[in-house]
């Protein structure tokens, strides 16, 4: 017994010397296959143990198993300074240098506005928050108080994609306020840009498919000075400091009171214009914080959306929104 376990140690060192010395993973997966592999000399050594007696095996196995498990620990220890190493750059790295350009290629003149209109969110404190563009009836319609008799749910207006569950593309971004309401608890300030789908195409300011952004605030004491505020501020940021905003009382399902938004500044007076709608807004519906489990009795909160394609348009000049799904090279690359 005492020659079997004064074995273990100078075979340990050993092994641990070699392990350490591996100049690379290749060599270091042989080390470890000669010391602890199937044929490995600490796996031989522990089939010994049917040789020694019943008193003498619990001793011996304890100190093999130990020297094996700190083997292991040396193994994986030089195994990532190993894959550290060969990740490392073969030579040295000037940061002097001057930084590298894109080659090809720029933004989109929707990712653009879209950046834009997330950056001025960002500066008053809004995250954003995104869902999935095939949606249910329930998160785009029903959670929302639309009616089931309402005219935006008719097979004319959304894609449907098929009969049985009423799946369909979501026609606006409001379907994510609801997703977020459901799993966090207020106060919420979120925005949500994204592809919505509309059946929608009678003239070049209206396209099946176009870009959305909704923005919500929902806290104690949320009143309609608040969304005045932030809409004033968005789009001044947006579009010029000469910016000007009205509300126009409205009816939307979901918001009450609900208000349409009109703005005027030196673009609109150059399309000879005195106001343009821009977006619709409003007071959350006490219903549809019902809906998620809120109470509206100690909650308010105000949303609003507003097409990017028609900011675009907007601060661009562009007077026909398939423009924007051509890809036409001479067209994107003026931006």
């Amino acid at each position: 017994m005492a020659g079997f376990l004064d074995e273990i140690e100078p075979l340990k060192q050993t092994a641990l010397a070699e392990l350490k010395a591996a100049p690379d993973v290749a060599l270091l997966e042989q080390t470890k296959g000669a010391w602890i592999g199937p044929n490995g000399k600490f796996t031989a050594l522990m089939k010994q143990l049917g040789t020694l007696s019943k008193e003498e095996k619990p001793a011996a196995g304890k100190l093999i198993n130990a020297t094996k498990v700190e083997l292991e620990a040396a193994l994986a220890s030089r195994r990532e300074e190993l894959e550290l190493k060969a990740a490392l750059p073969k030579e040295p790295t000037d940061f002097t240098l001057p930084g590298r350009r894109r080659a090809l290629g720029k933004l989109h003149p929707l990712t653009q506005v879209t950046d834009d209109i997330v950056r001025a969110f960002r500066k008053i404190g809004f995250a954003v928050a995104d869902g999935p563009e095939i949606e249910d009836e329930y998160h785009c319609f029903d959670a929302l108080n639309t009616p089931a008799d309402h005219p935006a749910r008719d097979s004319q207006d959304t894609f449907y994609l098929n009969t049985t569950d009423k799946r369909l593309l979501r026609t606006h971004t409001s379907s994510v306020q609801i997703r977020v309401m459901e799993k966090q608890p207020p106060p919420v300030r979120i925005i949500v840009p994204g592809r919505v789908y509309r059946r929608d195409n009678a003239d070049a300011t209206h396209n099946p498919t176009f870009h959305q952004i909704e923005g919500l605030y929902v806290d104690k004491n949320v009143t309609v000075g608040d969304l005045k505020g932030t809409v004033e501020f968005v789009f001044r940021e947006l579009m010029g400091s000469d910016v000007k905003i009205r509300f126009r009382p409205h009816y939307f399902s979901y918001t009450e009171p609900s208000y349409e938004i009109d703005f005027t500044n030196a673009l609109v007076k150059k399309m000879g214009k005195d106001w343009l709608e821009i977006a619709g807004c409003g007071m959350v519906h006490p219903q549809v914080f019902e809906n998620v489990g809120y109470d509206p009795e100690v909650w308010t909160g105000w949303a609003f959306g507003f097409g990017i394609e028609r900011i675009a348009m907007l601060r661009y000049g562009i007077n026909d929104i398939r423009l924007f799904y051509e890809n036409d090279v001479r067209f994107l690359k003026q931006f």
